[in-house]
């Protein structure tokens, strides 16, 4: 719905209208009277009480040149005319002469910041009593009270909004402290219990697996730390960073799924890129970043008895990369918030991770004009995340 569909319903959703539409028409002995969202170009019947069959419904618009009101815009003044054909100004003009007027009323609806909203309006075939001092203080209070109502429904659509936004940052918060406590807490302890065994048995053999465990521990640590800051900025306002040059996106690529393999013995991790040096104006430290997050999914929820495939190509002045796992399907449910913030795409008492690393993801191809969409099925999940090479 647009802007001013939005503002016509809002006059729609005001109980009053109805009864000063019928009011005015009582006191005026009019047969049609209606409030009109009126701009520079067009006029829109926000609602209408029409007793005289002149045909116009709610939402119905006329030609705002055709219309009195188009001048009442410009002047900000109201017009009454008890009679147009005793009328010296309005005797030739146009509008009585093509909608078949003999009385017109028109009061500008002016909103508190001084904007012009439209007009309270009624017309008539027939002459009718205009001119008593009644007449032009009803409607001028009539539209006083509309442009009231217009102003607090405004205020009340920007609390609600804030009061939205307060909620859903508050539950962000509990989340967010939640999760990281519990996904901060394990590496933590896994490097506690590898310092207390090298204390209890300092051999050799030991030490070296136990300063391996530890350090994916630390680069464990790392990479949630990393999300996290990423995370803050962006609800903070101040966005992801990027440093922009002209990088060769294939050989991060290869250089991430070195770094990945030679930190995941036990996995098999397998690189198809075809392509030659592909120069891309990116952030090259992001474009890793969103691959490593992309493998680290990988790694967590796929099945590591089956290889993990890393693709990219060029196609149609476009960069591909894609990451493919075996292991469970995402539930279709869970594929639409994947991209979310503490969105996990399965729900076992297992899963680790904050959650952030795909929203992360996500971000990062948006930043560079691209996007990052999944496909799941029972035996593979692909991530594929695309960028224009002239971004």
């Amino acid at each position: 719905m647009g802007v001013l569909e939005n503002e016509v319903d809002a006059v729609r959703k005001i109980d009053i209208v109805p009864t000063i539409l019928d009011t005015v028409c009582r006191l005026t002995g009019m047969g049609f009277a209606a409030v009109a969202r009126v701009t520079e170009d067009r006029w829109i019947a926000c609602e209408v009480l029409d007793k005289i069959d002149f045909g116009l419904l709610p939402g119905g618009e006329l030609k705002v040149e055709s219309t009195i009101c188009h001048e009442i815009r410009q002047s900000g003044e109201p017009v009454v005319i008890s009679d147009v054909q005793a009328d010296p100004v309005y005797r030739e003009h146009h509008t009585p002469a093509l909608y078949g007027l003999r009385s017109y009323i028109s009061m500008p609806i002016v909103r508190a910041d001084g904007s012009f909203f439209g007009t309270l309006c009624a017309i008539d075939p027939n002459p009718a009593d205009l001119g008593r001092p009644e007449v032009l203080a009803t409607f001028r209070m009539f539209a006083e009270l509309l442009a009231f109502h217009l102003d607090a429904s405004d205020r009340l659509t920007v609390s609600e909004a804030r009061l939205a936004t307060e909620v859903e940052t508050g539950e962000l918060r509990e989340q967010f402290i939640a999760v990281v406590g519990h996904d901060l807490r394990n590496p933590l302890a896994a490097i506690d219990a590898g310092v207390a065994m090298l204390r209890r048995s300092p051999e050799p053999e030991r030490t070296e697996l136990i300063l391996d465990q530890m350090h994916r521990s630390v680069e464990r640590m790392s990479s949630l730390i990393v999300n996290i800051l990423d995370f803050a900025r962006g609800r903070l306002g101040g966005g992801l960073t990027l440093e922009r040059r002209n990088e060769d996106v294939t050989r991060i690529v290869r250089e991430v799924v070195a770094e990945l393999a030679a930190t995941h013995p036990n996995g098999d991790l397998q690189l198809k890129c075809d392509a030659g040096p592909v120069l891309v104006r990116c952030d090259g430290r992001r474009i890793g970043q969103l691959l490593s997050n992309l493998l680290g999914n990988a790694f967590s929820h796929g099945d590591l008895d089956q290889p993990i495939m890393v693709d990219c190509i060029v196609r149609d002045g476009t960069f591909v990369l894609s990451v493919t796992n075996g292991g469970t399907e995402i539930p279709l449910a869970a594929r639409g918030r994947l991209f979310h913030p503490f969105a996990r795409g399965h729900d076992s008492a297992g899963s680790e991770g904050l959650g952030l690393g795909l929203y992360i993801a996500s971000e990062i191809a948006k930043a560079h004009h691209g996007g990052l969409s999944v496909a799941s099925s029972p035996q593979r999940t692909t991530f594929t995340f695309t960028m224009p090479l002239a971004s």
